[in-house]
């Protein structure tokens, strides 16, 4: 009877996990069920670093991939490089033939690409570069012209502020070491700043790479920096909201008044501290745009026609890879609605509470 029991429980078992599967309903590691024949994979890296690729990749992403009838499999490693790896192995062993890729690092990226390539699959490199891998092509936005948005918006700050002209001691607080966007933001605010740190109008400050975009880390290395300079910092050219939002928080807990500081992303955070006059401002790279250009471009390489949105090409350190590549936005208090009208944030996620008062009717 027992024996009978069990064989009728695993036929409802396996019966039920055949219709989830068909269904393709969420599995436990933010799988789909049914995406064992999943053509594309898309592997983010982490919920930490930013909101964006939870809260708008992968939205976008999976609309693009639906609508284009294309089946894909979206998931998230949570800063873990080998769980990265185990979820690129278990998508090209579930049939994938294009993965979108945004590495942890490069080294591990690479790893990733040389599986890949080695499975007859091709990698798209979406957001950040894997230096010296192997990806067939590259979705990004103009990284270099990213961080001269950054220089260019401290520069307008701090001529508002009227410290321009007071040889104003500006601190750099740079991205994560591992990821090569990081290098090309600083790239970009440094080809602005460092003439005028040159030409004697800016004093250089401390400057520091903060360890995977760690936002608390961040809050740690301006709290030294601070103690350095007995809180004598002018004007700070941070990475991205979080990391901005980090050097806004040190300088609160120390009640000392507001500098210039730069931004990235256009979070609601950040967008909210731009109105309270906390930050200068920041970057929109409309994700939407970019999501749907990496889509794009993937469902035309599974459908074999011409790789759709190449405009350029990017140095990995080895090659020059082929790439689709889209324009920044500054975004500071005299447009932040253009954020609302594209649909990249809801008027809600930012006019509301004490920063309500800020908004424009």
């Amino acid at each position: 009877m027992l024996k009978k029991l069990s064989i009728g429980l695993l036929a409802v078992s396996v019966g039920v996990a055949t219709a989830a599967a068909a269904a393709g309903v969420s599995g436990p590691d933010n799988r789909i069920a049914g995406a064992q024949t999943a053509q594309i994979a898309v592997l983010l890296p982490d919920s930490k670093s930013s909101v964006r690729w939870e809260t708008q990749d992968r939205r976008f992403l999976a609309a693009a991939f639906k609508a284009a009838g294309i089946s894909s499999n979206i998931v998230n490693a949570e800063g873990d490089r080998q769980k990265q790896r185990s979820q690129a192995e278990q998508a090209l062993t579930n049939g994938a033939k294009v993965i979108l890729l945004v590495n942890l690092d490069s080294g591990s990226g690479a790893a990733i690409q040389a599986l890949a390539k080695s499975r007859g699959a091709k990698v798209i490199d979406y957001d950040r570069l894997t230096l010296k891998g192997s990806a067939s092509y590259y979705v990004s936005f103009n990284n270099v012209k990213v961080g001269q948005l950054q220089g260019q918006g401290l520069v307008n700050c701090l001529k508002a502020s009227g410290k321009y002209s007071k040889k104003p001691v500006v601190a750099e607080l740079h991205g994560s070491p591992t990821d090569n966007n990081a290098t090309l933001f600083r790239q970009g605010y440094e080809s602005v700043l460092n003439p005028l740190y040159k030409n004697g109008t800016f004093m250089k400050g401390p400057q520091q790479a903060v360890p995977d975009w760690d936002n608390q880390k961040a809050l740690t290395i301006f709290e030294q920096m601070l103690a350095q300079t007995s809180n004598k910092i002018d004007g700070v050219a941070a990475a991205n909201d979080g990391l901005g939002n980090a050097v806004i928080s040190a300088l609160k807990a120390r009640k000392l008044p507001k500098i210039p500081v730069t931004g990235q992303d256009a979070t609601a955070q950040g967008v909210q501290n731009i109105l309270a006059g906390d930050q200068c401002m920041t970057v929109y790279k409309a994700i939407k745009a970019e999501a749907n250009a990496a889509a794009k471009l993937a469902i035309s390489l599974i459908k074999g026609g011409k790789p759709a949105g190449v405009n350029g090409e990017t140095f990995d350190g080895k090659r020059q890879v082929p790439s689709a590549l889209l324009t920044p936005v500054t975004i500071t208090k005299k447009n932040y609605t253009l954020l609302f009208t594209d649909g990249f944030l809801k008027r809600g996620e930012v006019c509301r509470g004490q920063y309500a008062k800020f908004c424009k009717k």
